[in-house]
């Protein structure tokens, strides 16, 4: 069931009148209920992988906490780790390891590559319930004893298939909370899921239109077309993905629960190490708890914490997906965040020598701009099919660069891309500097919500009905909305 589906109009709605009509006492078990039927909506059989998962971390956190052995302890933590990772492993890389090995030509004839659906969500609900166990395994969080309870907090439909991949810290004792229908909490829920409709319909599929077609048919474009399409992807995903989290945190937030921030205007970043602590927020503290810091994070010299950086990129980048792209998408913003730290010296000393202030509107404006354009190269990668594929693009690009038509036929072989009418154009490069101003407002103001709604109804009513018409009127909608898929859901 995806967010922006007539299924989810229809579905949200009914869970939230039912759940602020039942009883407090089975209201959990409601919506218990109602996440299960959500992830089985795509395939019946992916809620015994997703039970499997629950199982196996709540029993092993149970006995842990049970156990008087540190080495019977640490024994049911790996035993967790291996059967998840396993499942992970199986379902997500199989094909991608029986493809190298047969590239390698080891054996005497190739291995046959069995046909397995990529279950809808795998790694985020994987990975939210191996933090839980860790957790429980470090001492940091007692062992949940109700299993129902512990289920929701795994399975809870606004996040289960695309984050924030949550904290048992954060979202566990809420389960145990009564939550009242509360208006001003409901608006501002509503709000935000509006705002996730308008980044996903109206900018990301758009844009999917003419990435899609000039990735597909790179050798027709020139350098510059090329170019843009790359920079147009970047603004993509972060529309897809970053859509998603604010319809998910959004969803929760009408039923009284608060979900952790997946995003903070990223591309409003000064540094790569800026702009990892802002997008995808929730991986990057996963991996930064559960995989930095038991390498030894920052422990053991510079060179030891360089090792560590990039070991959890690679690893970052192959959870994305099954294909060198993904790695060395992954390998590349380690060897960014490596660079930029080891270099902070030499930049410091340049700034000094030509007294340039890091705050003023000039230096903060073009540290943006570089950023965003070493964050695009590197989604390069992230978007290409194969690393043919890339290495053809970047080919092209120097063989045709085409940048003296940037101005006038650059743009209209785009819209001859995305199949977009003159207004259509218009209404895409308006939403993508709404897009803009909005996050530069984020980044001013701490309570949007508060500010917001303290302005007067013709004000508020007119954004409401600007976005929700603008989503009606310029929205991209495919047949039965399989196309229009969130990028995030085949990870």
């Amino acid at each position: 069931m995806i967010f922006h589906s007539v299924a989810y109009l229809v579905f949200f709605p009914a869970v939230v009148i039912l759940y602020f009509i039942l009883p407090q006492k089975v209201r959990n078990y409601w919506l218990l209920a109602a996440s299960f039927v959500f992830y089985m909506n795509w395939n019946a059989a992916y809620g015994l992988l997703l039970l499997a998962s629950i199982l196996i971390t709540y029993g092993a956190a149970l006995l842990m906490e049970k156990a008087e052995s540190r080495n019977v302890r640490l024994a049911l933590m790996w035993g967790g780790l291996i059967l998840n990772l396993g499942m992970l492993i199986w379902f997500k890389y199989t094909g991608f390891l029986i493809h190298n090995l047969n590239a390698l030509k080891l054996f005497g004839s190739p291995i046959p590559v069995p046909d397995i659906l990529l279950p809808v969500g795998i790694s985020f609900f994987v990975f939210q319930a191996l933090g839980y166990m860790l957790d429980v395994y470090r001492g940091k969080v007692k062992a949940e004893h109700h299993l129902g309870k512990y289920a929701l907090f795994v399975s809870f439909f606004p996040q289960l298939v695309a984050g924030p991949i949550e904290r048992s810290t954060n979202l566990l004792p809420q389960f145990d909370e009564k939550h009242e229908f509360d208006t001003d909490r409901v608006r501002e829920g509503l709000l935000m899921m509006l705002w996730g409709l308008f980044m996903k319909i109206v900018i990301a599929d758009r844009l999917a239109v003419i990435v899609d077609r000039i990735f597909e048919g790179y050798l027709e474009y020139t350098g510059a077309e090329l170019f843009l399409a790359v920079l147009l992807f970047t603004v993509q995903i972060y529309c897809d993905f970053g859509g998603y989290s604010y319809i998910a945190i959004g969803s929760a937030r009408v039923l009284g629960f608060k979900l952790m921030d997946n995003f903070r205007y990223p591309y409003l970043s000064r540094s790569i190490h800026e702009f990892w602590k802002r997008w995808h927020i929730s991986l990057t503290g996963w991996f930064t708890d559960y995989l930095y810091i038991p390498l030894g994070g920052n422990r053991g010299g510079k060179l030891k914490k360089y090792r560590n950086t990039l070991i959890v990129f690679l690893i970052s980048g192959l959870w994305h997906g099954a294909n060198w792209t993904y790695v060395l998408w992954g390998f590349i913003n380690g060897i960014y965040m490596v660079a930029e730290e080891a270099l902070e010296p030499v930049r410091s000393r340049v700034l000094s020598f030509f007294k340039a202030d890091r705050d003023r509107f000039s230096y903060r404006f073009f540290a943006g701009i570089g950023t965003f354009l070493l964050v695009s190269f590197s989604f390069l990668f992230f978007r290409a099919a194969s690393l043919g594929e890339a290495v053809g693009i970047l080919r092209q690009m120097k063989a045709r660069p085409g940048f003296l038509n940037l101005l006038d036929e650059s743009w209209s072989r785009l819209a001859e891309a995305g199949q977009m009418e003159y207004h259509e154009g218009v209404a895409l490069l308006l939403a993508v500097i709404l897009l803009l101003v909005v996050d530069l407002f984020l980044s001013k103001k701490k309570d949007i919500p508060k500010w917001f709604f303290a302005q007067g109804k013709p004000f508020r009513w007119l954004v409401y009905l600007g976005l929700l018409f603008w989503i009606i009127l310029f929205g991209v909608y495919g047949h039965e909305y399989t196309q229009t898929a969130f990028i995030y859901f085949q990870f």
